[in-house]
């Protein structure tokens, strides 16, 4: 199992965060799924994940178990602010605002373009569009409610065989 770089995921969450601050449809279905395809994407082609954070599988799809304690870590030591807002109809959008720049020296140039490629894939699209394409990976298919998604079902495919 990979080793958890905490450093390196609050980095992470205050870069996504800082990319996609102009996007209106950004908060933390989409900031999940950022770490998420990033972390997993990251495995398949350098074998191993950017930050090794745990990942779970939930209703609107995988979620980092670290999410919350770093979030708050980070508005703790000013680093960033936490916004609940009204957001079409009667939804709340929940934003990290980073309060200053993240330390992009702790990643390889190749982990900030796989972060990079998720975040253009993903810019744009809606909460329930990140969340539907999170339930397309194998593996938040084939982990149980609440279980814990391993990293090696980023090396899976459910695609039918080519002759």
């Amino acid at each position: 199992m990979p080793e958890y770089d905490e450093k390196k995921f609050k980095e992470l969450i205050l870069y996504a965060s800082e990319r996609l601050f102009d996007d209106p449809k950004f908060g933390a279905t989409k900031l999940n799924k950022v770490l998420y395809f990033s972390d997993f994407l990251a495995f398949a082609r350098l074998g191993e994940p950017i930050t090794g954070a745990t990942y779970q599988k939930l209703e609107q799809g995988p979620a980092p178990k670290q999410l919350l304690p770093a979030r708050d870590a980070l508005v703790a030591q000013g680093d960033a602010e936490y916004v609940e807002r009204a957001y079409f109809r009667n939804y709340t959008q929940k934003r990290i605002i980073p309060q200053r720049a993240a330390d992009l020296s702790l990643f390889a140039a190749e982990e900030i373009a796989i972060v990079d490629e998720v975040i253009e894939d993903l810019r744009d699209r809606s909460a329930t569009e990140v969340s539907e394409l999170s339930h397309a990976s194998v593996g938040w298919r084939i982990a149980r409610l609440g279980d814990e998604i391993p990293y090696e079902s980023a090396l899976l495919s459910d695609e039918p065989l080519s002759e």
